[in-house]
């Protein structure tokens, strides 16, 4: 039996789909890869962590946008397009020449990690957001238990973990701190999703 040759699309002919597309798709290394849905504790806590984010914002007048997952980010060195779980942006959004809606100068992006998708937003997807050069931050924000990281750009463009399982996370580049009571409630209210 042959083997099946895998076509890989170029960035235009992923874009031109990806508009007339009903469902989103990440573009990386030519291909287009599905993006699943989240569970009732994913949503709860990418709500919750954006209220909590705009609000801050807002309290310390920063002009900074919180953006949900329906914002395509492209990372012009390595052409990944993706759709993180919240993007922020301070200042005027900017996008490339063939995208005009992808964000390319975000200042943190934000993933909630699942079993599916864990091992790829910590490995090669964290490759990829690190080659933007306006980030400052990414922040891991697993499920359960309550576990929050933020990896921050130093000024010599190392990245250093900083961690919480319980009180407050400094958010870097934003200098706004998020309470974890605060990101994960009413999570502990939903049913367990059926498998």
């Amino acid at each position: 039996m042959e083997a099946l040759a895998r076509r890989f699309l170029t960035e235009d002919e992923y874009l031109a789909l990806e508009a007339e597309a009903e469902e989103r798709h990440e573009f990386v290394n030519g291909e287009m890869i599905a993006m699943s849905g989240g569970s009732h504790a994913h949503s709860t806590i990418a709500a919750n962590l954006a209220r909590e984010l705009g609000n801050r914002l807002r309290a310390k007048d920063r002009p900074c946008i919180v953006m949900s997952s329906d914002q395509r980010v492209t990372v012009d060195e390595t052409g990944l397009y993706t759709y993180p779980d919240l993007t922020v942006v301070c200042g005027q959004p900017r996008s490339t020449q063939k995208s005009r809606i992808s964000v390319t100068n975000p200042i943190v992006l934000v993933e909630i990690l699942s079993k599916e998708t864990e091992a790829y937003d910590r490995g090669a997807k964290f490759a990829h957001y690190r080659r933007i050069p306006s980030l400052q931050a990414y922040v891991l924000v697993s499920q359960a238990p309550r576990h929050i990281e933020v990896f921050q750009r130093m000024t010599d463009g190392r990245w250093v973990l900083n961690e919480a399982l319980a009180g407050a996370i400094e958010i870097p580049g934003l200098d706004v701190a998020i309470e974890l009571d605060e990101v994960y409630r009413y999570v502990d209210l939903l049913e367990p999703e059926a498998g």
